[in-house]
């Protein structure tokens, strides 16, 4: 039997210095099935973090995983250069819950490339390489997402062809204008965009990017409507409006399908990843048709949309739909919370619980301030594995814990969850 250290020491021996597992002793998930999944050594766990938002429907799915069984003894790749059926069906059944008009869908492999292909666009559309961005944001990991990134553990160079502003956004624990109620929050961040067009552009900004809840900067959630009063200064310049739903789509936040939905606004670009194919590679753009169509030469993508990830992408979002999966996260999420709510307001070391649906986070802080302890959030990680719990960490500075259970999660599952976290947090205090 392969061990977890014997896979860690060859995981050292060939893949780059940048990238790291989780936990002190790394774990290999073997198979799994639900919302459980089983290392290469035969332990169980609780999977609260679904490869970072990814497994959004349980592991091994039933109806997921037929879907793909289907395609793969048909034919798994074309390239857009023909026409695929489950490419087309998927991007109908996208654009139509989209809430974008006379929506279009490009395809591609990442969250990364998605962002990537907005960018594009917008700034193709606007001719301008002038970009706003959020503080505390992240948008992937390639070259243009490293430069609309506002997070200097993830930010790997500095070199870009954009000029990219930063706006106040929604991390209000760690914000100047913390000490505000929503509406004057809300306010103070939109005086703050229209100082930096005044002061800091050249005019003809091309777009604006951002996370309705920030997900690598630990789940930070502004106010309701904060994107619709950002999108009245925005539309007065003729900026566009980007919502990178990478992890906030597809029903997680209970309340709405997307994030944006919180804001009373349609965005002019949405950029979808993550949970949508269960695990499958799937990505993409949505646009209004006059943005999608402003790029004028020939342009494919070779695994964007292909045959495979088009028929799981399909089967997963029949399957939300079918089970409102959204409604479920949000009594799941509910529930969540009202299990946790009470050992973290009796934590002085925990600063707050937020998010939204099954989209929540823990921030752990030095008792009696808010600098970030990020020994204790570590320990918090490494305690929920040891009783059989997996969950995320992120945030600014690595202070964050990431909850995310499967969409289809069981009242049951919840509670364990919820057991296994309170007694860690416990066993740390």
């Amino acid at each position: 039997m392969t061990t977890n250290a014997e896979l860690l020491a060859r995981y050292r021996a060939v893949l780059p210095s940048f990238v790291n597992p989780l936990y002190s002793e790394p774990i290999s998930i073997d198979h799994g099935d639900g919302s459980y999944v089983f290392d290469v050594e035969g332990n169980r766990y609780l999977d609260f973090f679904g490869g970072v938002l990814t497994t959004m429907v349980g592991h091994n799915n039933a109806a997921v995983t037929a879907a793909v069984q289907a395609q793969v003894a048909k034919v798994m790749h074309t390239s857009t250069l023909y026409l695929c059926e489950p490419m087309i069906e998927l991007a109908e059944r996208v654009a139509a819950v989209s809430g974008i008009p006379d929506a279009r869908v490009f395809f591609t492999t990442s969250g990364s490339e998605a962002n990537d292909t907005a960018i594009l666009l917008a700034t193709s559309y606007r001719r301008s390489n002038q970009v706003l961005a959020m503080r505390n944001s992240y948008h992937g990991r390639s070259f243009t997402a490293q430069a609309i990134t506002s997070h200097s553990s993830w930010s790997s160079t500095s070199l870009s062809g954009l000029a990219v502003n930063f706006v106040q956004g929604g991390y209000r624990l760690r914000s100047p204008f913390r000490d505000l109620d929503d509406e004057a929050f809300t306010e103070a961040c939109v005086e703050d965009l229209q100082q930096i067009l005044d002061m800091m552009t050249a005019g003809d900004v091309a777009c604006l990017i951002a996370e309705p809840i920030q997900g690598v900067g630990g789940f930070a959630k502004p106010p309701a409507g904060f994107f619709n009063a950002m999108a009245k200064t925005l539309t007065n310049h003729g900026i566009l409006f980007i919502s990178d739903e990478v992890q906030t789509g597809w029903g997680r936040t209970g309340e709405h399908f997307w994030g944006y939905e919180a804001h009373d606004i349609v965005p002019d670009m949405m950029t979808f990843a993550k949970g949508v194919g269960n695990g499958i590679t799937l990505a993409g753009v949505v646009a209004r048709a006059e943005i999608m169509d402003t790029i004028k030469v020939h342009s494919f993508s070779t695994f964007g949309g292909n045959p495979l990830s088009a028929a799981g992408g399909i089967a997963t979002l029949k399957y939300v739909l079918d089970n409102d999966l959204q409604g479920n996260a949000k009594v799941m999420g509910e529930r969540l919370v009202g299990a946790l709510q009470p050992v973290v307001d009796a934590t002085p070391w925990i600063a707050e619980l937020r998010g939204a649906g099954l989209m929540q986070a823990i921030e752990t802080v030095q008792p009696g301030s808010i600098a970030p302890d990020a020994l204790r959030s570590g320990q918090v990680l490494e305690e929920c594995r040891r009783r059989g719990l997996l969950v995320g960490k992120g945030g600014l500075y690595n202070n964050v814990l990431r909850i995310t259970p499967m969409l289809d999660v069981s009242a049951e599952e919840i509670d364990e969850g919820a057991d296994a976290i309170i007694g860690a947090i416990e066993a740390i205090d």
